[in-house]
């Protein structure tokens, strides 16, 4: 199968025992047990999915997130024995791209794992284009926003979520769909992570480009095909 997990868990016998679970699929596995080693071996095991706890020694899982240097092409499930929703929140804001709350079912972990991963190779597919609006160029490869020259600062999330409205310009996406294709999940309150994303997105735009991103109302959002006069 040729793909990577990297599980990192402080409980050994719960790493273990996920670790079992995706090798007995073919998986390649490697273990962490902390956040610092976490960091480490994303970097030399270049894992194409991260099973991350969230309450770890030395760093956490949200910190580990912050401290990724490569996020390309690598898909984080957290692992949380929180229940709130804010905790959730946080940890999409932060890059994660779904969540299992402790303790869970390993089938559905492997689930959720290989659904990630055909996401990922999807998105692989799709990212072989560029698109340009007046002076906005969005690198799709190298997944980059430059205005006139000068790149913009996105988080993966709000990169794939300019990406998504731009590549189907006058497309109307309700914010349950923007949910599902750009975090894949379904949970309650979850469209605040939608709005919150795109408010930020806007103000990293700036004038005029923030026009492109137009909010359907009752509905939900969608991207002009240029710049209005």
């Amino acid at each position: 199968m040729g793909k990577r997990i990297l599980v990192v868990d402080d409980e050994q016998s719960i790493a273990g025992a996920i670790a079992y679970a995706f090798r007995r699929e073919g998986y390649t596995v490697e273990l962490a047990h902390d956040g610092e080693e976490a960091l480490a071996k994303a970097a030399t095991f270049e894992p194409h999915v991260m099973i991350l706890d969230v309450m770890m020694p030395k760093l956490s899982g949200y910190d580990v997130c912050r401290k990724l240097e490569n996020r390309s092409g690598l898909g984080i499930i957290l692992l949380t024995v929180k229940n709130d929703i804010v905790d959730k929140v946080l940890g999409l804001e932060l890059g994660a791209d779904d969540y299992m709350t402790k303790p869970f079912d390993l089938r559905e972990l492997v689930a959720r794992a290989k659904a990630l991963l055909r996401r990922l190779e999807n998105k692989a597919e799709d990212e072989k284009q560029s698109v340009q609006v007046g002076g906005l160029t969005l690198h799709i490869p190298n997944r980059t926003v430059e205005i006139e020259g000068k790149q913009l600062d996105l988080t993966p999330k709000e990169f794939d979520l300019l990406a998504l409205l731009l590549t189907h310009p006058e497309r109307v996406y309700t914010r349950d769909e923007l949910l599902d294709l750009v975090w894949s999940l379904d949970y309650a309150g979850g469209t605040r992570t939608v709005d919150i994303h795109m408010q930020r997105l806007r103000k990293k735009l700036g004038e005029p480009y923030q026009q492109l991103l137009q909010t359907v109302y009752g509905v939900g959002y969608k991207s002009l095909r240029e710049l209005p006069s």
